[in-house]
């Protein structure tokens, strides 16, 4: 809010989707749910914040699905569309049902106009490139105190604001200019070039605001340079309505790397289904450049990178980290005592759990351990084993029997099959109990799981 009120060149729309998914993932935490449901939890409240901030509650399915959960199921869709219908009805109950622009564009599209489009699309794509790098390129210099960054930040906007007021906040005034087509060529090009500098040092450097604002500010005022250009090249006449939605989407689908949540936010904000192909043909294009042409994924995709997470080149990551471990978990086990009775083996040994966990003390650190083992290894001791005239009621030492045994770890049942494949690698183990986040006598165990639990789910 701060950030807002003092002019800075950053969004108000990112800060409720932040809140919203930070609301929502504290709230799942609070109830103890998996973490694997943490995700999905997220995805409500991303969507509930831009459903509320633009009253665009398709947008802010959309965006959910398409950003941070990166897929497309029945299972998500759901609740994330009842998430952002809420979202949407409570921004109307309390500020009442009017859109962020007047943008109400009844445009017909002539053909002629194609090779315009593609143009655009190709420029907003190098507008996206410059962005994202110019952003990263801030980023990476988190390494300077905050209060060193913020000095940086107010002092280069209040030097380019005197010159060029219309950086400051959100813009929307001046975007609702550029729609309608009150401001000059080069103003236009001024604000693009002063709004995604400021922006991008702005946000790069840890200003606390968001990305989607400013991104259509920058792609419409350059959408409407980019008509009044065309106008002059084109056989036909290009509106600046049409130029200018052309850059918002163009602009927002490249930059955030979700084409499909600009075009559904161009259409609810646009009332105009006339919009939808000239929009898609132009974000695809810009879409391509960014990624085809200069390697580039968009802002959040680059800054989780920069800090080693590369969620697109691992998809088994992704598939697994949907998954908790309680849903996969192998509960058919027996906890034993060291030792047991004969009559004991031969019982589970003929109506077997598939494992025996079999408590012990660690040597070095005198704590309680439970030894691992299938419960086939029991039976197989028992046929082969010469038991003479043992009785029923005789002693079995567990440790005399050399039964083979798998190394293993604990793990929290809140825990993803992710995290249960990372800790089987890093402990160097071949399986994992499965234990209760707070331990409780009457049930250590929830049940276990193995390497080829894990490798027979993900083939499913």
């Amino acid at each position: 809010m701060i950030a807002l009120l003092s002019g800075q060149s950053v969004g108000r729309e990112g800060p409720c989707v932040h809140l919203g998914a930070g609301t929502a993932s504290q709230l799942g935490q609070w109830l103890g749910l998996p973490r694997n449901s943490l995700r999905t939890l997220v995805a409500f409240g991303a969507a509930a914040g831009i459903s509320a901030s633009f009253n665009t509650p398709m947008a802010g399915v959309i965006f959910a699905m398409e950003v941070i959960l990166m897929e497309h199921t029945i299972a998500g869709f759901i609740p994330v569309i009842v998430a952002s219908v809420l979202g949407a009805v409570i921004s109307q109950l309390v500020f009442g049902s009017d859109i962020s622009f007047d943008v109400d564009a009844r445009i017909g599209v002539e053909v002629a106009v194609i090779p315009y489009m593609l143009v655009a699309g190709l420029i907003f794509g190098i507008a996206a490139v410059a962005f994202t790098q110019l952003h990263m390129l801030f980023f990476r210099l988190h390494r300077y105190s905050l209060l060193l960054r913020f000095t940086v930040i107010g002092v280069v906007t209040g030097l380019i604001a005197v010159f060029v007021p219309e950086i400051m906040g959100t813009g929307y005034d001046t975007l609702a200019d550029a729609l309608n087509g009150v401001l000059t060529l080069e103003i236009l090009l001024l604000v693009v070039l002063a709004k995604l500098a400021v922006t991008a040092l702005a946000t790069g450097l840890g200003m606390f605001g968001g990305l989607i604002g400013p991104s259509l500010v920058i792609g419409g005022c350059l959408g409407g340079a980019l008509g009044l250009i065309g106008g002059d090249l084109m056989p036909v006449a290009i509106d600046p309505k049409f130029s200018v939605l052309l850059g918002m989407v163009a602009m927002m689908g490249a930059v955030l790397n979700a084409p499909m949540a600009a075009l559904v936010a161009t259409l609810e904000l646009s009332h105009s289904p006339e919009m939808i192909f000239p929009s898609m043909l132009t974000v695809v294009v810009a879409c391509l450049t960014l990624k085809q042409g200069f390697g580039s994924e968009g802002v959040f995709t680059e800054q989780l990178r920069h800090h080693g997470h590369d969620i697109l080149s691992d998809h088994s990551k992704g598939f697994l980290s949907r998954v908790g471990v309680a849903s996969v978990m192998n509960k058919s086990f027996v906890i034993c005592d060291p030792d047991l009775s004969l009559g004991q083996a031969k019982a589970l040994a003929s109506q077997p759990p598939i494992w025996l966990l079999v408590k012990g003390t660690d040597a070095d650190t005198d704590t309680d351990t439970l030894q691992l083992m299938p419960t086939a290894e029991l039976a197989r001791w028992l046929e082969s084993a010469e038991l003479g005239e043992m009785e029923a009621t005789d002693r079995l030492q567990f440790s005399e029997m050399n039964l083979a045994s798998y190394a293993s770890v604990e793990i929290d049942s809140l825990a993803s099959l992710h995290e249960a494949s990372n800790r089987l690698r890093s402990a160097e183990a071949e399986a994992l109990v499965v234990v209760p986040v707070i331990k409780s006598e009457a049930k250590p165990v929830l049940g276990v799981i193995t390497k080829t639990n894990i490798l027979n789910y993900y083939g499913m």
